[in-house]
């Protein structure tokens, strides 16, 4: 594996972590007084996610400083390194170990979970001072745009886990109402997600030939899946959920089955976006 491949895997990994803290942080402050048992089990995935980050974090320099290279010697080579720390890169990543430090902090610490809030809104802003959206001559929109769609994917994927233990573990009543609440707070948010990522695709794509290159196939890529995830949370709101308590233990079966195959291609996704923002531009 070279290291731009490295570097891929690094950063979706990396945004697997970060996804998954944020919307543990988020999920907690949400619905902690409804599923309090859920939301411990969340903290605790959130937290690990946040440690998984944190030592992913650190290797974003040094792999930066082996691309430039064009091999692992640059691992070792303190000139690059200094590039690398001193570009915008470098004070994206000191932003998101920031973020990630107290998102671990408040997560593992009970007793410092406002630090995990704080931690999450610094870390989603980490990703917008470096790449693309950084040196674009439109970053005072596309800066704002960028953040609100990290801030409203992160919330989806990281609710979807806690969701599926509450439809597994709690009473059907429960699992209804928390259901119910978090559909019609997607109901708002997820046109957010939509309107940011179709924002950004406008400022940043100046020629439709784009889209026949691998940037422009990349992101049609993942609107396509965009679609695969709205259509699976529709199921869920209008066909599972609303038989829960009717029929709960095959409600409660599809629901499983359905958040996971969310979670799974929100992952999708994720990799298609490190792909794109590490390796293409849409210039290229």
């Amino acid at each position: 594996m070279g290291p731009d491949a490295a570097a891929v895997a690094e950063r979706a990994l990396l945004l697997l972590c970060l996804y998954q803290a944020v919307g543990a942080a988020l999920f907690i402050a949400l619905y902690r007084s409804q599923v309090a048992s859920i939301c411990e089990r969340a903290r605790r995935l959130g937290g690990m996610a946040a440690v998984c980050g944190l030592a992913l974090a650190l290797l974003q320099l040094p792999l930066t400083a082996a691309r430039m290279a064009g091999d692992y010697s640059g691992l070792h080579d303190a000139r690059l390194l200094r590039l690398a720390m001193h570009s915008s890169q470098g004070l994206s990543c000191a932003l998101l170990l920031t973020g990630l430090a107290l998102l671990a902090i408040g997560l593992l610490w009970r007793r410092a979970l406002a630090a995990a809030w704080v931690g999450a809104a610094i870390a989603v802003c980490a990703p917008a001072l470096t790449g693309h959206t950084s040196v674009h001559p439109q970053r005072a929109l596309l800066v704002p745009l960028l953040v609100l769609h990290v801030l409203v994917g992160a919330f989806w994927l990281g609710a979807l886990w806690p969701l599926r233990l509450t439809v597994r573990l709690e009473r059907s009543a429960v699992a209804a109402a928390v259901l119910q609440r978090f559909s019609k707070l997607a109901a708002w948010l997820v046109p957010c997600i939509a309107l940011a990522g179709f924002g950004m695709a406008y400022a940043l794509i100046d020629d439709v030939s784009v889209l026949q290159r691998p940037y422009g196939l990349l992101l049609l890529g993942k609107l396509v899946i965009f679609a695969g995830l709205l259509g699976l949370a529709a199921l869920n709101r209008w066909r599972f959920a609303p038989v829960l308590a009717a029929a709960p233990a095959r409600a409660r079966s599809a629901l499983q089955r359905s958040i996971v195959a969310e979670y799974l291609l929100i992952a999708a996704v994720l990799v298609m976006t490190a792909t794109l923002t590490t390796l293409f531009s849409p210039e290229d």
